[in-house]
């Protein structure tokens, strides 16, 4: 089901799913033992999340039934900051009894793992590093992980919350934006729910446990959301808050305006905490309900200390399910991607420019027919080509010269009998172009491990660790069992093997160890030079060389011999780190990107052109995808338009012709934005610029640059990098331009309502107009729409120095606004716009209004919600901006 994520400046959906379920039977009771919280008995319960209301969002449906096998407690109230500042070692502040706000979700885990440790309780949470930025809030814990089983603190699952908070559930006991003054107010100031929880409704929202996952159409014992948080590391959170209005808020919403990830913060967001253990968990994966699920307890930033770079891919084989597995660790938000398919997969790798991946159907020391595909990797898997060979096994990719091609062989089975081993054969094929060539035989026997680049030398191991050494066949390691076998991707000749204890391992080593216990290393004559021991109580298995010098990839199995690991290992220093834990990983291949740009370019490929992290929200990704656009068409752009999503939404580039438009409008642009893209970018780099269409929005013309700008700016390197190279005076190189293009941009039409090549809406309605925030809090003394209305004249000024035209548009809104005292959603009154107006105009910057302060001919057709235009209101807007435009050049 496709997720419709909400970003800024996107009203809510109005809609009201009141759930007629009777939960009042429920029993509870003060908890003794952790103080200020109630012990909820659940274990046999059942409660609901999602709804199946037509006018819900997707992201809320459908309707889901949940089942309990546990209890838990859950504290009485959201977490004030008197409590917030005396166990974090902050100073209190003399509201001690609001609640805490202005914290990400990793702020809210910190407090919960400190109240376990303070309590003498493991923690729920465990990670390898933290980040934070300069205002002290977390905004990244390295390699995350939740462990359900751990008796802590913790925060609720969503399906936890949805159970405390229906059983009296009650909005007219909420503060909410009909009665809150648009701002929080102390905890338990207006009632109690029917478990004595206090604002549950309103308030302030509240971040749950969960990773986002879309609902299906099942019932889910204990459920834990989804294993990571998918493309966009999006959260969930709670309950509403003081902005919202109480018929906006149910038990079944899931996220506010904007897409929630794990770093953001505001002064509506706040949380509590859970006590207790989930066993059996249940989480949901794009292939299902799933017991078990695939962690990453490591981060980019680790795995580039040993690759030397993150532009790194790992796929396996989850064994649980037979499909073929991925995390690219370029992806900011790392994820496990799973090809769903019926078909086998075995001894996959991944193909020298990391775009596609090989691999077979049938098992190394298995005889049998099996055969090898070739698919992209990506998330369907797309592109699938068989091999069209009787038999072949094992892929290997290898590249002669200007030629890929993939050796591979007949048989990958034991090969101890010569007389049976020299009937199976190892081959090669070209493949270009998603086609394969014309095999070509080039051993008799199975080579399965690889051959070296000069072709001098060819290794397999499947009972023998047999070797072909210009043209001779021979056995090594005294011919004792081994398996495993690969050749390093390098100049090296080293083979890598697996053995049972054997005694020329022992003698080498100097000690007794047990099967599969370390990794065994020999030169290109066989003698062993080195052995890496396995991680303690585990041994090794599906050993694999990555194609870059001294790094190894293998699976590690537990004492009950399941895979319960991938660990990466590095043969310098025999270090290792995990790179994934499940239940069964089976077949990892590392696939390292080796930079094709000189060294001559003095270019940092992991800062140049990166302007998205996992740091950043989902308008850094929108204006990372512009941004690309930007480098791509200096030469060709004529005009171009900056602001928030009415822009990036109203506006459709390809329908206007007479001008090469480039829209880089994104939600959350306002006037800092505008500003720093038009004096460091657009005005430095467009050369054929006529037009600047900035967007004019009074309602956002009061944000600070801390709100929206700095955010996107502070959290990636690109923006940094361009300021350390003075935003490059002398234009940037083509290899600066394929980084962008190759940089992570995790956004698809799978994530998001709009599709991301053009960014249009569906047709839907104007609906209610709603105002969200307080008119009084707007006025034209306040200082921050000074500021901004400063920027706007700033580059007015510099455009027109240009000989570069300015032009603001006023986008339409909800026309029942005419009838309120709002300009539109955010509350400005209707009088402050129409000064706001009459100023820019006197700077001298055009004004387009299609606003007409409501009064437009924008039907309900034209409009996605009350504050944007579906793809039949940008058609009409654009096409008058193209007449607009076009008078002008003839002026």
């Amino acid at each position: 089901m496709k997720q419709k994520l909400l970003f800024f400046f996107f009203s809510f959906f109005l809609y009201n799913c009141s759930l007629k379920e009777d939960i009042s039977s429920i029993s509870y009771e003060e908890d003794l033992i952790h103080s200020e919280m109630v012990l909820i008995k659940a274990d046999g319960e059942s409660t609901q999340l999602g709804t199946n209301s037509i006018s819900a969002p997707s992201s809320d449906k459908p309707a889901m039934a949940v089942h309990f096998s546990y209890n838990f407690s859950i504290s009485k109230s959201e977490v004030t900051r008197g409590e917030y500042a005396l166990l974090m070692g902050q100073t209190n502040s003399d509201s001690s009894e609001f609640p805490q706000t202005n914290i990400t979700f990793y702020d809210a885990i910190l407090y919960a793992n400190e109240r376990s440790i303070r309590e003498g309780y493991d923690t729920a949470y465990s990670y390898i590093s933290i980040s934070y930025n300069t205002d002290g809030n977390c905004i990244n814990l390295e390699g995350l992980v939740f462990n359900p089983e751990k008796e802590a603190y913790r925060l609720p699952t969503e399906a936890e919350w949805v159970l405390a908070a229906k059983s009296g559930w009650n909005l007219s006991n909420a503060w909410t934006s009909e009665n809150s003054d648009y701002r929080a107010h102390a905890i338990c100031t207006i009632g109690k729910n029917d478990f004595g929880l206090c604002d549950m409704a309103g308030n302030v929202m509240e971040w749950v446990n969960d990773w986002f996952v879309n609902f299906s159409d099942t019932s889910v014992i204990n459920f834990v959301g989804g294993p990571d948080g998918g493309n966009l590391g999006q959260r969930i959170v709670k309950g509403g808050s003081f902005r919202n209005a109480a018929e906006n808020i149910t038990t079944s919403s899931r996220s506010d305006i904007y897409v929630i990830t794990s770093s953001m913060k505001g002064d509506a967001l706040g949380f509590r905490l859970v006590f207790g253990k989930i066993t059996n968990s249940n989480w949901i994966t794009k292939t299902g309900v799933s017991s078990s699920r695939i962690v990453i307890p490591v981060s980019s930033r680790a795995v580039k200390a040993i690759t030397n770079t993150y532009r790194t891919k790992l796929a396996f084989v989850d064994y649980e399910t037979g499909n073929l597995a991925y995390i690219d660790f370029f992806n900011t938000a790392l994820s496990v991607t799973e090809i769903n398919d019926t078909l086998p997969v075995f001894h996959p790798e991944i193909s020298p420019d990391g775009k596609r991946v090989a691999f077979c159907t049938k098992i190394e020391g298995i005889s049998g027919k099996s055969q090898i595909y070739v698919r992209d990797l990506n998330a369907e898997g797309s592109n699938l080509v068989k091999l069209d060979v009787e038999s072949a096994a094992i892929p290997r990719w290898r590249v002669d010269g200007s030629d890929t091609m993939l050796l591979y062989v007949s048989d990958a089975g034991n090969n101890k009998i010569d007389v049976e081993w020299k009937q199976k054969s190892t081959w090669k094929v070209p493949f270009s172009n998603d086609i394969f060539g014309i095999p070509e035989k080039i051993y008799d026997g199975s080579f399965h491990g690889g051959i070296s680049e000069d072709g001098s030398l060819a290794v397999t191991g499947a009972r023998l660790l047999r070797a072909n050494i210009n043209g001779k066949d021979v056995v090594w390691y005294n011919g004792e069992q081994a398996c495993n076998v690969a050749l390093a991707q390098d100049s090296t000749k080293r083979t890598l093997f697996l053995d049972f204890g054997g005694e020329t391992g022992k003698a080498f080593v100097g000690e007794n160890y047990g099967t599969h216990e370390r990794i065994l290393i020999a030169d290109s004559l066989g003698n062993l030079i080195q052995s890496i021991l396995a991680p303690d109580g585990f041994a090794f298995d599906h050993t694999e060389w990555s194609n870059i010098s001294d790094v190894i990839v293998a699976s590690i199995t537990n004492s009950q011999g399941a895979h319960s690991a991938i660990y990466l290992l590095n043969t310098k220093d025999s270090s290792s780190i995990k790179l994934a834990e499940g239940n069964e990983l089976w077949h990892p291949t590392l696939w390292v990107g080796k930079s094709s740009t000189p060294l001559s370019m003095n270019i940092n490929l992991d800062s140049a052109g990166i302007y998205y992290t996992s740091e950043s929200s989902i308008s850094a990704l929108e204006l990372r995808i512009k941004m690309e656009k930007f480098w791509k068409n200096t030469d060709n752009v004529t005009a171009v338009a900056l602001g928030s999503s009415r822009t990036m939404l109203g506006l459709f580039a390809d329908s206007l012709h007479s001008e090469t438009l480039l829209n880089m409008g994104y939600s959350a642009g306002d006037s800092y934005g505008m500003n720093y893209l038009s004096m460091n970018y657009v005005l430095k780099h467009i050369s054929n610029l006529k037009f600047l269409l900035v967007e004019i929005s009074p309602d956002i013309l009061f944000t600070q640059i801390s709100d929206y700008w700095s955010p996107i700016h502070d959290n990636v390197p690109g923006y940094v990098y361009d300021e350390n190279h003075n935003f490059w005076p002398d234009g940037v190189s083509e290899y600066f331009i394929s980084n962008v293009i190759e940089s992570p941009q995790p956004l698809d039409s799978k994530d998001v309502e709009y599709d991301p090549k053009t960014f249009l809406m569906p047709s839907n309605s104007w609906g209610r107009p709603v105002v969200q925030h307080d008119s009084n809090n707007y006025s034209m003394d306040v200082p921050s729409l000074q500021t901004q209305l400063g920027l706007l004249s700033e580059i007015k000024k510099a455009a027109n120095s240009q000989g570069v035209t300015v032009i603001g548009i006023v986008y339409p809104q909800n026309p029942g606004y005419a009838q309120t005292g709002a300009f539109g959603i955010y509350g400005v009154r209707r009088s402050v716009a129409k000064q706001i107006l009459d100023t820019i105009q006197t700077m001298g910057i055009m004004l387009f209004d299609e606003n007409k302060m409501g009064f437009h001919d924008y039907t309900d057709e034209m409009a996605y919600n009350t504050d944007h235009l579906s793809y039949l209101g940008a058609a009409k807007l654009t096409s008058r901006v193209d007449a607009l435009l076009q008078s002008l050049k003839h002026k």
